[in-house]
């Protein structure tokens, strides 16, 4: 049965919500600006919106920028007083940078009327990321337990660490054949950077200032061993598919989707360290500050759209963010065949022993997370270029 075009409810395991959009006295623009890769999952779905409410959404309109960049383009536009991006989709990096300046407006609780029964829709871990790192400012619309996990090639020797220190001894034994991107502006990189912590039994795995002193110096250690860092987690993916390296830093994503897409053969593996704990990541969908007051009823209406379980089923896509949903009763049988077929092909069924079985852990509090990856540029990345 169709469901009306003001009311739309989304259905929990245990509870719905519903979001009730309001009248505009006419259909708007919206430009979307991406910072961590999310539009190869979302801009189907965002572009769905358009076309079921043409009402609301005259155009929309999508660019992309790096996640360092985030943070002074928005800045200029603000201190300008025009600001020209609705609404921006971000990893927990460039989350954090917007909120270390301020940049974002709170959606929850202002808005909370929107969204009720919210909490209960979301998968645990999706809620556990809205609540510590979104704080109101940033709505996860993706999901995953991300990593760290290693990836490498068997067929040219290379044998999975079991260990810290054995991958430590692996690449000191095999120079510049591993390899992670820049922690602020990748996903794997960083959840290897907040991942090492608890392999390595530092003191407070969540205070990269007083409690790192072992990941710190790790890294400092691993650094000779690594060519340079890239800037952005595909160029690993792509050294590793042709032959450059042989071990790089991996997530779930990041292992299925390369191998889909031919990027990385399907023959590599992955492994992981023993002390091993999921660091999960998201992507957050984010209203800059500074937006007019006739757009944010249709942010908020697009917002809502992207929760519910027919959109939130097409981001298993091609496994680039496994498994992809934040919102609970979204199984794979509900994606789009092609991505059933994809996972069916390239996911490991390992994962969902390892999802299960070992503990999923927050990212870091934006503000930490903004001091962390200073400090790695400080202290490792302004060793190497």
């Amino acid at each position: 049965m169709p469901v009306s075009p003001t009311r739309r409810v989304l259905l929990g395991a245990a509870a719905s919500f519903a979001a009730i959009g309001h009248a505009v006295a006419e259909p708007v623009t919206i430009s979307v600006l991406d910072v961590g890769g999310a539009l190869q999952l979302l801009q189907g779905a965002i572009e769905a919106y358009g076309r079921a409410r043409p009402d609301r959404a005259a155009h929309i309109v999508f660019s992309q920028a790096p996640a360092p960049e985030l943070a002074g383009k928005l800045q200029a536009q603000q201190a300008a007083g025009r600001v020209d991006i609705d609404l921006v989709l971000t990893g927990s990096d460039g989350l954090a940078s917007g909120m270390a300046q301020d940049a974002w407006t709170r959606i929850l609780p202002d808005h909370a009327d929107r969204f009720p029964g919210l909490e209960a829709a979301y998968e645990p871990a999706a809620l556990n990321l809205l609540k510590a790192q979104g704080q109101g400012y940033g709505m996860v619309v993706a999901y995953y337990p991300s990593g760290p996990l290693l990836e490498y090639m068997p067929d040219r020797g290379a044998s999975p660490p079991a260990t810290a220190e054995d991958l430590l001894g692996w690449a000191r034994a095999h120079p510049n054949r591993f390899m992670y991107a820049r922690p602020a502006n990748s996903g794997p990189g960083r959840t290897f950077m907040m991942g090492l912590p608890y392999l390595l039994g530092d003191s407070d795995p969540k205070d990269p200032v007083n409690g790192w002193d072992k990941t710190w110096a790790y890294l400092e250690a691993l650094n000779p061993t690594i060519e340079y860092y890239p800037a952005g987690t595909g160029a690993t993916m792509k050294e590793l598919g042709e032959g450059s390296r042989d071990m790089i830093v991996s997530t779930t994503g990041w292992d299925i989707n390369p191998r889909a897409i031919g990027v990385v053969p399907p023959e590599a593996k992955i492994a992981m360290l023993k002390g091993f704990h999921w660091v999960s990541d998201a992507f957050f969908i984010t209203i800059p500050k500074g937006v007019s007051a006739a757009k944010l009823d249709v942010q908020l209406d697009l917002i809502e759209f992207l929760l519910q379980p027919a959109q939130q089923a097409t981001l298993y896509d091609s496994g680039y963010l496994y498994p992809g949903p934040a919102v609970k009763d979204v199984p794979l049988s509900l994606a789009p065949q092609k991505s059933q077929d994809v996972i069916k092909e390239f996911g490991r069924p390992e994962y969902a022993a390892l999802i299960a079985d070992n503990p999923i852990e927050l990212p870091l509090p934006p503000d930490r997370m903004v001091v962390a990856f200073r400090r790695w540029d400080e202290l490792i990345g302004s060793k190497r270029k």
